[in-house]
């Protein structure tokens, strides 16, 4: 079979590459330079009939991953569908389903044949579940059994923490982090590592890994395992060793034709995002870099939607191509439906924002919200909004008098003021 990025080495143009091309209004040569050397890649596993291709990377709009899923206090699949449907709202690119308790397949095979956006998974969290066996118990190649089924199912992107590898776990060991290893999928493999005094199972048998890959296009999306959980832990020894580790793997699987993905940390202080950007990119080649937030602050629960939407900001002007949403919910609770559309809008603002410094082509629609408040259309302000629902909501919860204004200035609206002047009327504030 081959993938994407085997299509474009070959000078094959893909359906997928030209719906890519259209919604990017990127030309053909282009999209298949940057995809045949892993700049720009197109999840699109071959079994994911309902989806709507997008291009994740360089030279690329900013993408934006909502998760959702069940764990073992939370159990309603009915909720997490009405996620999947207020994703598609707001035109979010991908989903992560992150099921942890019990047998996800049913659910995970309903989001694939519904969604058009590219559904991802971490095989290591359905492990225990699909292969009914107490951690320690699991064999190496049974990871690659349940990446194998995931990858049947249809899932365009599996995150696979195949970084943490024993080199990059002696130098955790040899470090002092306040919050340790916070990635789920990464601490599972590190104790299942030390309990079976063994090698990471993903790093082993990478090879067998990327043959799965390659049967069905699935892209790796390389975990961070070691990704910092505080910003005291942040840009630190075990965070680059990984990395490196990850750039490794990652020319690996290039070689193979295999598309790839990198994912980054997810708490860093505000001036070290551009920096950790700029890392990514040079040791892994300009491969794609998906980051989570970052999380600007360790101290804003129940808001951490807005820390992750600062940092998301700046990581995407510097760099980052997909963001992971973060919702009030986070660190907390699992979301609920409010959480999640708060979790998606800023998420998105804090993409465009980063789109709006790195393609001047993203202004447009700005520039059309700024004409419609010249003009004081509200309909075309409503619509324009990223949560044009919500704006309406809040402009009818306290309407003017009159039209031409907004609630908060009434008569003295700046905007009403300089129209009527400028077409030589005269203006009354009475």
């Amino acid at each position: 079979m081959k993938t994407q990025m085997n299509y474009a080495k070959e000078g094959i143009f893909t359906k997928e590459m030209e719906i890519v091309a259209s919604k990017e209004q990127v030309d053909k040569d282009f999209l298949l330079q940057n995809i045949a050397c892993g700049k720009i890649i197109i999840p699109a596993n071959i079994l994911h009939k309902s989806l709507d291709p997008n291009g994740i990377g360089y030279g690329l709009k900013t993408k934006v991953n909502v998760n959702l899923g069940v764990s073992n206090d939370c159990i309603d699949y009915t909720e997490e569908m009405k996620k999947v449907e207020l994703a598609h709202k707001f035109g979010i690119e991908a989903i992560m389903d992150l099921s942890n308790y019990g047998k996800t397949s049913h659910f995970r095979d309903e989001l694939i044949k519904v969604s058009k956006a590219m559904i991802g998974t971490v095989p290591v969290y359905d492990a225990v579940g699909f292969l009914e066996k107490d951690l320690k118990e699991i064999k190496a190649k049974d990871f690659l059994d349940v990446a194998y089924h995931h990858a049947k199912s249809g899932v365009d992107f599996m995150t696979i923490h195949a970084g943490i590898n024993s080199r990059a776990a002696r130098v955790f060991k040899q470090i002092q982090r306040i919050t340790n290893i916070v990635s789920r999928g990464g601490s599972v493999l590190y104790a299942w590592m030390q309990m079976n005094e063994a090698e990471n199972p993903f790093y082993e048998y990478f090879d067998d890994l990327l043959e799965i890959c390659l049967k069905f296009d699935v892209t790796l999306s390389l975990g961070d395992a070691l990704r910092p959980g505080c910003t005291h832990d942040a840009s630190d020894s075990a965070q680059i060793a990984e990395l490196i580790e990850l750039s490794l793997l990652t020319q690996r699987a290039w070689d193979a034709g295999v598309q790839v993905m990198i994912e980054g940390p997810g708490h860093m202080a505000i001036n070290e995002i551009e920096a950790n950007m700029q890392i990514e990119k040079r040791i892994c080649k300009g491969a794609p870099f998906y980051v989570l937030g970052p999380l600007v602050t360790d101290i804003g629960a129940g808001y951490d939607h807005i820390s992750g939407a600062i940092g998301g900001a700046v990581a995407a002007a510097t760099g980052a191509d997909i963001l992971c949403y973060v919702t009030p919910a986070e660190h907390l609770r699992l979301p609920n439906l409010d959480d999640v559309r708060a979790g998606i809008v800023a998420t998105k603002i804090a993409a465009h924002a980063g789109d709006l410094a790195k393609l001047p082509k993203s202004r447009e629609i700005d520039d059309k919200m700024s004409q419609a408040r010249q003009d004081i259309d509200w309909e075309k302000m409503f619509a324009y909004a990223i949560d044009g629902e919500k704006a309406k909501k809040m402009f009818n919860e306290r309407k003017p008098e009159e039209l031409n204004s907004c609630s908060m200035c009434g008569k003295m609206c700046a905007m009403n003021t300089m129209n009527q002047i400028l077409k030589g009327d005269e203006v009354s504030l009475v």
